[in-house]
């Protein structure tokens, strides 16, 4: 049963509403959009093309989600947005829809929070329980793993990577991929580079503190060497060594990954 729908609210014939969902006043909803139970939108959500939303979501105000992405090469290609559950997406948060230079699909997880004024670009893929602050900013394809943070007034280049756990400082733009568990911000009007680990996030998280001292010296090793060897070779050298911890492992077999553009690396010495 739908309850609580605003008389205002233009709901086109076709699209699939669940159980106990909120739709507030001035809100439009698209004939091919599907949305599931006890979600809540407030007023004037726009909802467009071939989206479909899970369950417990709550979206605020002047949010637009479906609408054609801004891509030149688009070509009204039949694309989707699939969103997860839990998630809370604020206030004038813009979602774009995939394109045929990539999958056809943006989608988003679980229990993550975009805040004010976040726009997700075609073809990104965000895990679960992320949180990307006001006004971030993701252009198309850009790929973010589970409990990454990114900071206000970020902006992330087209395909990028940004691994699990890992946190980009406000203010900074990222143009390379960043390790899972890493920080990166810019600095001294540079672009961002790698400044350490997310210790905070990873005691956070509970990581057993053998893991974490053991990840201490791996990154020491790995991105803070002089050695002559390249950031691969170094890297696959420590994980023989750490092949136990599954952080680390995690971290070399993203290094490994033939789709990374390019690395982001700290500044030695700075």
């Amino acid at each position: 049963m739908v309850s609580g729908i605003h008389t205002t609210a233009i709901i086109e014939e076709g699209a699939e509403i669940g159980n106990n969902v909120e739709i507030g006043a001035f809100c439009v909803i698209g004939k091919n959009v599907k949305i599931g139970d006890n979600c809540i939108l407030k007023s004037n959500v726009i909802i467009e093309g071939l989206t479909t939303i899970g369950k417990n979501n709550k979206i605020f105000s002047f949010a637009v989600i479906g609408q054609q992405p801004q891509d030149l090469k688009f070509e009204g290609e039949k694309s989707e947005i699939i969103i997860g559950d839990n998630n809370s997406i604020r206030e004038h948060c813009t979602i774009h829809p995939g394109t045929k230079g990539d999958n056809l699909l943006t989608k988003i997880g679980n229990n993550n929070l975009l805040m004010v004024n976040t726009h997700v670009a075609h073809d990104c893929i965000i895990g679960n329980n992320c949180v990307i602050a006001n006004n971030a900013t993701l252009a198309g394809h850009v790929h973010i793993d589970d409990g990454a943070v990114l900071g206000g007034i970020s902006a992330v280049h087209q395909k990028v990577r940004i691994g699990k756990g890992s946190m980009l400082g406000g203010m900074s733009g990222l143009a390379e991929d960043l390790i899972p568990y890493g920080i990166a911000y810019a600095k001294n009007g540079r672009a961002s580079t790698l400044q350490g680990l997310n210790l905070v996030g990873l005691k956070r998280a509970g990581i057993d503190k053998k893991k974490i001292f053991e990840l201490t010296h791996f990154y020491k090793e790995v991105f803070e060497s002089n050695d002559s060897n390249s950031l691969l070779e170094r890297a696959n050298k420590a994980k023989e060594k750490y092949n136990e911890n599954s952080l680390i492992v995690e971290i070399v077999d993203f290094l490994n990954d033939e789709s990374s553009r390019r690395f982001c690396n700290c500044c030695i010495g700075e």
